[in-house]
């Protein structure tokens, strides 16, 4: 490239000889690329003759999958998701279903047909060509990122959406048509394509309806009478993400204790998973995290019906009237931050309740014989676990 960042005829060739006459080599890799180049040249050209949007044609033709119908079905099915993505995180609806309507057209292009590595760009450039607006030609390209592991994710917001559309759809195809990966084996790339839409979701900070989303790819797929299990391509997705976490450093107890709750949001999850680092770090986090876990289990073998109200007459112990208080108060100053999903704010008021519930469990028996006392101790323990479960299950920590 130039200073400018404009392509140059400068080219980088490597021999495994030592040549006596380095221009004789040169001349010789020149006379490789030249035929190739004028093929190029003579594929574009013949398809600016055609035009993108005319390409479409063909894609009635071609079958994407047996069971999902052509290449064309698929573009139906994606222009629409694109569209309804596209309204939720403020992009242009229209654009987005007009990047997704020809962005398979390059397809049929005599230049992807010869060189397939430039599907997507091509379309780009056939798109500017034609007269289509920069975002939507744009779009066409980044649709296809990341295109491996480690590639960026789409950077415009339409690129964004239509990326996410596509592998909705590819995602609830594949499952809906018995594709699920085996082992090593997954022809479809779903393993690829679930990272791909949970990276975007995310890292474009796209507070999306992940369930919904897919439930809407789901009934795209009606009219060829298949289906996907939505909860299980949920949890598909979800155990992509396992590894994502992983190589961010994060631990697995810390990715637990959020997957636990299945946040229907991705973003939110992440941010979930943010303020766990952040609360792990605090002194008080362990001894909270292990008061969860045996609140946890106390809550489970309960042998009664938990009452939904704490009666503040039956408080019979200085330090559960205590924790009562202390839980009451946390409850008022962690609603707004909780509806705010600041959820580092939330885990460090709650922090603050480790004395009253050391206390508690040093000095109360909860499995008091009086049967009112009992549930209405464990009342007050489930009215602590859940706010703490209202951010991640800490007794994954």
């Amino acid at each position: 490239l130039d200073g400018s960042g404009r392509l140059t005829e400068q080219f980088i060739g490597i021999a495994n000889i030592e040549s006596n006459d380095v221009a004789e080599v040169a001349k010789g890799y020149e006379r490789v690329i030249r035929p190739r180049f004028a093929d190029a040249r003579f594929f574009f050209d013949e398809d600016l003759k055609q035009g993108l949007a005319a390409m479409g044609e063909g894609l009635k033709t071609v079958t994407y999958q047996a069971k999902l119908g052509s290449v064309a079905d698929k573009v139906a099915r994606v222009a629409a998701l694109a569209e309804a993505v596209a309204t939720q995180v403020g992009a242009e609806p229209a654009d987005a279903a007009r990047a997704a309507r020809l962005a398979k057209n390059d397809l049929q292009s005599r230049m992807v047909n010869e060189f397939p590595e430039l599907q997507g760009i091509a379309g780009r450039h056939y798109a500017v060509s034609g007269g289509e607006s920069p975002e939507v030609a744009l779009a066409i390209d980044e649709a296809y990122q990341p295109r491996f592991g480690g590639d960026d994710i789409a950077l415009s917001p339409l690129g964004k959406v239509l990326a996410i559309a596509e592998r909705a759809d590819t995602l609830a195809g594949g499952f809906a048509a018995g594709l699920k990966p085996t082992g090593n084996k997954d022809p479809f790339a779903l393993r690829r394509n679930a990272l791909g839409l949970a990276r975007t979701i995310i890292e474009s900070g796209f507070d999306l309806d992940l369930r919904a989303l897919l439930e809407q790819a789901n009934a795209a797929l009606q009219p060829r009478n298949v289906q996907a299990e939505v909860g299980e391509l949920y949890d598909f997705i979800l155990e992509r993400l396992r590894g994502y976490y992983a190589d961010k450093g994060v631990p697995a107890a810390h990715f637990n204790a959020v997957a636990e709750l299945k946040p229907a949001s991705l973003y939110d999850f992440d941010r979930r998973v943010d303020a766990i680092g952040t609360f792990a770090a605090l002194p008080e986090a362990p001894a909270l995290a292990a008061a969860n876990k045996r609140i946890a289990n106390i809550l489970r073998k309960a042998d009664m019906q938990i009452p939904g109200q704490i009666d503040p007459a039956l408080l019979q112990e200085e330090a559960e009237r205590a924790l009562a208080e202390a839980v009451a108060a946390a409850i008022d100053d962690t609603g707004a931050s909780l509806h705010q999903k600041d959820y580092v704010s939330v885990l460090a008021r709650l922090s603050r309740l480790r004395p009253q519930v050391d206390a508690f469990f040093d000095q109360v028996m909860v499995n008091a014989e009086d049967g009112a006392v009992r549930g209405n101790r464990l009342a007050l323990l489930k009215r602590l676990a859940d706010r703490f479960d209202a951010v991640a299950s800490l007794a994954q920590l």
